[in-house]
């Protein structure tokens, strides 16, 4: 990984995508805030390994002309150049509304070892040397953006570096006659070094910073999340705000969603470095796609019925009371194949989280034939009470159902108590197939981190129409 993509913990990476608005007016799904404390120990973070990456590189040959008393004209050059120590003191991360970010880093300093020669047309000397650079200030801003997508982008709109003082030590035979050209040659290094260091950051943007913004979570195999923005980054003293899409949608056919995400009011906390609040419109557009997906349909026969249960799916069986049903259809099997008419949408209100599916559940006779012949449609109403949580890198959830309530809708074998099915629908519901969905939902809501950021120390409040996190970041350092 280069020295800019390691100096920026992803997490502000994936919040501050300060692109030009895709859907300006539009009200966000997801807004991520990071306050004054976040940025410093993002600065903190950035500082530490930029100080790291900068001891691994190496520093190009340069060679200049120069005349010597008594000699005459000759060539030296500087090869071999390490930085042999370095000390960044005081860095500074801040928000640019509209643009990006800009890192600043100052009174800092270097040192450079290597070795030098002289070429004249008779002679070759040659020694080492040790350079001392103080005064390091260095300036980058970042352009936040994204493709066509959504997924963000980043270039490195501009990169300065100023060096105050350069000093140049040198040893070995005419060492000392080096010295008198030290001021030619410390501004020969001076130059060197400040246009290296914004190279250096120039292509660690491009070649790994850039990358490792594709990192950003994805949902799973056939769904994901727009990450574009709906307007321009809200920066203040304390904090930038950035507010995100956040619709969950199809990866092979995107379906316009009706859907909108109501306005959130959110509460005015800054004691943790990043919060994150989610409306209720990025879970319910993430039905939507399952709901398409067919996710929510099943089916049920006789043999997914447990042995003691005092109705089996067969025609002999219900001929208490539906006794037409048995003599058209004598001693057959039948199958219940459920579905939801519409995607469940989830509930937030203040401390609370709940969802009201609607089913209908069609019963068919499996006929000699191998066909289906259809008998009658049943209407199934639940209330579900919802628990999420979060953890380090996502949100999980887990669904409680209440009991079932049936009604017959629709029947080609005349009027039957439908109730009579309920203990045979809520031991499928609640064996079967809510387990199915709690399982989907333990596999968690990504939060939009990128790689190796975790959180801690963390909260969570419901709110009408939205959840609101709260988390202290830690970047795990390779």
């Amino acid at each position: 990984m280069g020295a800019l993509a390691r100096a920026l913990p992803s997490i502000l990476l994936a919040l501050l995508l300060t692109s030009t608005p895709e859907a300006l007016g539009a009200n966000p799904g997801l807004v991520a805030r990071i306050t004054d404390k976040g940025l410093q120990y993002a600065a903190q973070e950035g500082l530490l390994a930029l100080q790291s990456e900068l001891l691994r590189i190496t520093l190009p040959d340069f060679t200049g002309d120069l005349r010597i008393p008594h000699v005459g004209r000759g060539r030296y050059e500087f090869h071999s150049l390490n930085i042999h120590s370095c000390e960044l003191l005081h860095s500074a991360l801040r928000p640019v509304p509209g643009q990006g970010l800009s890192l600043s880093i100052s009174d800092s300093s270097i040192r450079v070892q290597g070795r030098w020669k002289v070429r004249k047309s008779f002679f070759k000397l040659q020694g080492s040397f040790d350079v001392s650079v103080k005064g390091i200030s260095i300036s980058v801003n970042l352009l936040l953006g994204s493709e066509s997508s959504g997924r963000p982008t980043v270039t490195a709109s501009s990169c300065s570096s100023d060096i105050a003082d350069v000093e140049v030590d040198m040893s070995g035979d005419l060492g000392w006659l080096l010295n008198l050209f030290h001021n030619q040659i410390e501004s020969k290094f001076q130059k060197v070094l400040e246009s290296r260091i914004c190279e250096m950051i120039q292509k660690s943007v491009s070649s790994d910073l850039q990358p490792y913004l594709q990192t950003l979570p994805e949902i799973d195999s056939f769904a994901d999340i727009d990450y574009s923005l709906v307007e321009a980054p809200r920066a203040t003293a304390q904090m930038l705000e950035v507010m995100f899409k956040g619709e969950i949608f199809h990866r092979n056919h995107r379906s316009p969603v009706t859907l909108l995400a109501a306005v959130m009011s959110l509460p005015e906390e800054h004691n943790k470095m990043v919060y994150f609040a989610i409306s209720d419109y990025v879970f319910n557009t993430a039905s939507l796609v399952y709901h398409e997906e067919g996710y929510l349909n099943f089916s049920i026969t006789d043999d997914m019925i447990p042995p003691d249960s005092n109705i089996r799916l067969t025609t002999k069986s219900f001929r208490p009371f539906v006794p037409r049903l048995a003599r058209l259809y004598p001693n057959m099997n039948l199958e219940l194949q459920g579905s939801v008419p519409s995607a469940p949408l989830l509930n937030f209100s203040p401390g609370n989280l709940s969802v009201d599916p609607y089913m209908e559940i069609d019963a068919f006779v499996l006929l000699p034939s191998s066909s289906k012949e259809p008998v009658f449609r049943l209407s199934v109403a639940t209330n579900v009470s919802a628990t999420l949580t979060f953890n380090t890198s996502k949100i999980t959830g887990f669904l409680k159902p209440g009991k079932v309530k049936v009604e017959l809708k629709e029947s080609k074998v005349g009027l039957f108590n439908a109730e009579l099915l309920e203990a045979l629908l809520n031991y499928y519901i609640l064996n079967t197939f809510y387990p199915k969905f709690n399982d989907k939902l333990a596999e968690g809501f990504p939060l939009p981190l990128l790689k190796r950021v975790q959180l801690y120390d963390l909260g969570l409040q419901i709110h009408k129409d939205f959840l609101f996190l709260g988390a202290n970041v830690q970047y795990m350092r390779v």
